[in-house]
């Protein structure tokens, strides 16, 4: 495994992050559970979780995936050994069944309290806003309407973050799906106001969806505010089990067809050209998505997750290819062709 550390801290957290979406929907308890040890016995120590999770998010569900990773962390006796990251629900109709009062001050101390017990943990090293509680371009939406009816509360956000360190809640802070105005936001608020520094933001990041090279990567570089680059397989199409026929029925895209941000023409197209280049190079799809991630600079850590213990050998086995100049060359060639064919 290689390491680095969180961003302005000495926390030392591995390259690959286990992500545990899956845990309560198409992962048992069971499996869960021996997906963490086996991440932890190859070297990883960094684990994160939502209380949105598992997805797709129903109320039936909800905090069902932060349960499971409690009850490792209690049977285990880990807790020490990980670096522990969760994250608040933003606004909604996808979190309507969680609460409805975004990050108000009362919300988040619900939130935190909640999450803790789901993780039988006193504390978090890492808490991230999971949305932006107000309405903004997503997922690179043309014609995108802004919302001018929002009050702008990142102050009042970080004051109610900054309690949650000041009670030893929560070590640190980060966002998520956040763009770079909200993230320049932040900082400003804390070094205005003396708060809380956000040290991460977690974004979709990956072959099919660059769109964090455009200007966030520049923040992330100048500001060392590290990218935690989710859904690097593109939900399981980097893989290249759709493009082979070779996916099982309780594949993600099969068992949720309206997951389809990576499923169009342009990124299948695109895909296609990528397998292509890893085949030739003696590489799987996968060991390839994930090696591009994991070596760009602004990356401090690529979430990995997997429904098979195979899939997760094959993720953290990534952590040992390097991509050379001649194989990113193909890559860019690819981007150039086809960018960002799934913002």
């Amino acid at each position: 495994m290689k390491y680095t550390t969180l961003p302005n801290t000495n926390i030392k957290v591995s390259k690959l992050c286990l992500g545990t979406m899956t845990f309560g929907n198409q992962n048992t308890e069971a499996e869960g559970h021996k997906q963490l040890d086996y991440a932890i016995e190859h070297g990883i120590n960094f684990i994160d979780t939502a209380e949105l999770y598992p997805v797709p998010a129903t109320a039936e569900t909800s905090g069902r995936t932060s349960e499971i990773v409690g009850t490792w962390l209690k049977k285990s006796g880990k807790r020490d050994q990980v670096v522990l990251a969760s994250k608040i629900a933003g606004t909604g109709d996808y979190t309507a069944h969680i609460r409805t009062n975004g990050f108000s001050k009362a919300a988040i101390n619900e939130a935190i309290d909640l999450e803790l017990k789901r993780l039988q943990t006193d504390y978090l090293d890492l808490y991230q806003l999971h949305w932006p509680e107000r309405d903004t371009n997503r997922f690179g939406v043309r014609n995108f309407k802004l919302d001018t009816q929002w009050e702008d509360n990142f102050n009042e956000v970080l004051h109610s973050l900054d309690a949650l360190v000041k009670q030893g809640k929560v070590k640190h802070i980060g966002i998520s799906n956040e763009n770079s105005w909200g993230t320049m936001r932040y900082l400003q608020e804390a070094k205005t106001h003396n708060l809380p520094r956000i040290k991460t933001v977690q974004n979709a990041y990956s072959l099919l969806t660059r769109s964090f090279e455009t200007d966030l990567a520049e923040v992330s570089l100048r500001e060392n505010v590290g990218l935690l680059a989710y859904s690097p397989m593109a939900f399981g199409v980097l893989s290249g089990k759709y493009i082979k026929g070779t996916a099982k029925d309780n594949a993600r895209l099969k068992l949720f067809p309206r997951f389809s941000r990576y499923s169009g023409v342009n990124a299948t197209k695109a895909a296609t050209q990528y397998l292509k280049i890893a085949e030739e190079q003696g590489l799987t799809l996968a060991q390839l998505s994930l090696a591009f991630v994991t070596q760009q600079p602004f990356v401090t850590s690529t979430i990995i997750g997997a429904t098979t213990m195979n899939q997760l050998k094959e993720n953290i086995e990534s952590i040992e290819v390097t991509l050379n100049d001649d194989i990113l060359k193909q890559i860019n060639a690819v981007h150039d062709e086809i960018p960002n064919p799934a913002p």
